[in-house]
């Protein structure tokens, strides 16, 4: 059995995944910020929940750069220079454990379910953040896994902002003083999709992605403005750069979790 956790800003899902890739249960917990609370919250939550069944690897996602499977930063919970899987041994011994970024992972499964698998896609989640993955013959692409698409500069309304600033789930909230579920005015979606474009129109000519794929929570408003945000970047990209496919997750939300599967498996068989 494999375990996998994606841990969030304000909330950590752990899941169970059988030998064919289906979910087999799954719990939740609010993520404390202190790190020793983590740990021992999250090896009490899989031991007491888990314990059914022989754990062949744990896979652990995280909002930030990860180095030889060390946390050296997360800015949306405080830690630097957390070393999870050494923190955690006390508690589960010889059993492996993996961490990763989590756009990085939700890339990878996203990736993996289209067929045929692209040469190069890029994942983009937009929720209270921004976060890329770039994947690259259906592996994660090793020269750009630190990445940090959501804090590239873009000028936008006479600045230069990061493009998460303006046109992330908390950005769009600020903005508009609404969550996306009760935004229902087209003028606004407009706004969205020319916000969320503004980066998509500095990193497509730098990437060129066979396809990108959007998730997040607000990925999952995806025909909101999808079809906008195709239009958008037809117009504005140079002719010589071609318009990648536009698609939304097939798990907006989950694909964290699908991902820790997936690179668990990757990692065991190495």
């Amino acid at each position: 059995m494999l375990v996998t956790v994606d841990t969030g800003g304000t909330k950590t899902l752990i899941a169970s995944f059988s030998p064919d890739g289906v979910i087999q249960k799954q719990v939740k917990f609010a993520t404390p910020s202190d790190q020793i609370e983590y740990v021992s919250l999250l090896a009490t939550t899989i031991s007491e929940q888990f314990s059914d069944e022989t754990i062949d690897a744990i896979s652990i996602a995280l909002p930030g750069t990860i180095v030889n499977n060390i946390v050296t930063w997360c800015n949306n919970l405080g830690w630097e220079n957390f070393d999870i899987a050494s923190a955690l041994l006390p508690y589960f011994g010889a059993i492996r454990i993996f961490i990763e970024n989590d756009a990085n992972l939700a890339g990878l499964a996203e990736t993996r379910i289209l067929d045929p698998i692209p040469i190069s896609s890029l994942y983009v989640t937009v929720s209270t953040g921004i976060g890329t993955g770039v994947t690259t013959n259906g592996q994660i692409d090793p020269g750009l896994k630190h990445s940090e698409g959501g804090r590239i500069l873009v000028e936008f309304e006479g600045r230069v902002q990061e493009w998460e600033d303006f046109a992330s789930g908390k950005a769009i909230y600020n903005t508009f003083g609404q969550y996306a579920r009760d935004i229902t005015d087209r003028a606004i979606w407009d706004q969205i999709s020319d916000r969320i474009s503004r980066g998509f129109l500095a990193v497509i000519p730098m990437i060129q992605p066979d396809v990108v794929i959007i998730g997040g929570s607000i990925g999952t408003y995806f025909e909101h403005f999808g079809p906008d945000l195709d239009a958008i970047l037809r117009d504005k990209l140079p002719s010589h750069i071609p318009c990648p496919r536009i698609m939304q997750a097939v798990h907006p939300e989950e694909a964290v979790i699908y991902g820790c599967y997936y690179y668990a498996l990757d990692c065991l068989a190495r």
